[in-house]
């Protein structure tokens, strides 16, 4: 008899278990897709995950495949558009965020190299584990996701309350939130590890000199978390 599955408890919808089995919580450290989940959980906002999911590709059509240079772009005719597309959540002040954030996205970008860079100093460049026993384990927000939210408001982000961003800290990894009987929990530690690995077989083949590294202060000064 085939042994049973054990998932984290809220993957039960066919296309949540399609979404847990094979994206929630693995590392993504590009820039595209880190403006897709942004995108996305900020369009979830008071609504079902599930909800989202089922509209992902209307989003994805909607909103130039995620390409946050081109969203910024958006004016009042494609915000016309949007608020008739059936596809997607037409709540007039998400879709103005979105278009918003695209623009605040790529000011981060520009500061910092990209938004991947950015978001994961938060967490020392390296997934964070939870190693949850159970679903009342897993916070609503953290420490870290309110100050990821702060941060992001003060540059101009909208829909990024620590929830919310705690949700896209669990989504690309930031974070691994698999409980610990979930199937996938050891599957995703090893992804986290695997880059940690990586970063620090570069770092011995080529140490970084003490002139490129730059100081707290400079870090604080240029917005960036110590």
């Amino acid at each position: 008899m085939p042994r049973e599955v054990i998932r984290c408890f809220w993957a039960r919808d066919p296309l949540d278990v399609v979404y847990h089995d094979r994206e929630w919580g693995v590392p993504v450290r590009e820039d595209r897709r880190l403006f897709e989940f942004l995108l996305l959980e900020g369009a979830q906002a008071g609504l079902s995950w599930i909800t989202i999911l089922k509209k992902r590709d209307a989003y994805r059509r909607a909103f130039a495949d995620f390409d946050a240079r081109r969203v910024a772009r958006f004016g009042a005719a494609d915000t016309r558009r949007l608020m008739a597309d059936a596809g997607i959540v037409r709540n007039r002040a998400k879709i103005e965020a979105a278009v918003g954030n695209a623009r605040a996205f790529l000011a981060v970008v520009d500061a910092h190299g990209s938004f991947a860079r950015y978001v994961w100093d938060f967490v020392g460049g390296h997934a964070l584990q939870g190693r949850r026993r159970s679903r009342r384990d897993v916070p609503a927000e953290t420490e870290l996701s309110r100050a990821l939210s702060k941060d992001l408001k003060a540059r101009g982000f909208r829909f990024v309350g620590p929830t919310i961003c705690y949700a896209f800290m669990q989504a690309v990894g930031l974070v691994n939130d698999h409980t610990r009987d979930c199937f996938r929990y050891r599957a995703v530690v090893r992804l986290g590890q695997a880059r940690r690995s990586a970063r620090s077989a570069r770092a011995i083949r080529r140490p970084r000199s003490a002139s490129t590294r730059r100081p707290v202060a400079a870090r604080a000064a240029a917005g960036q978390p110590k």
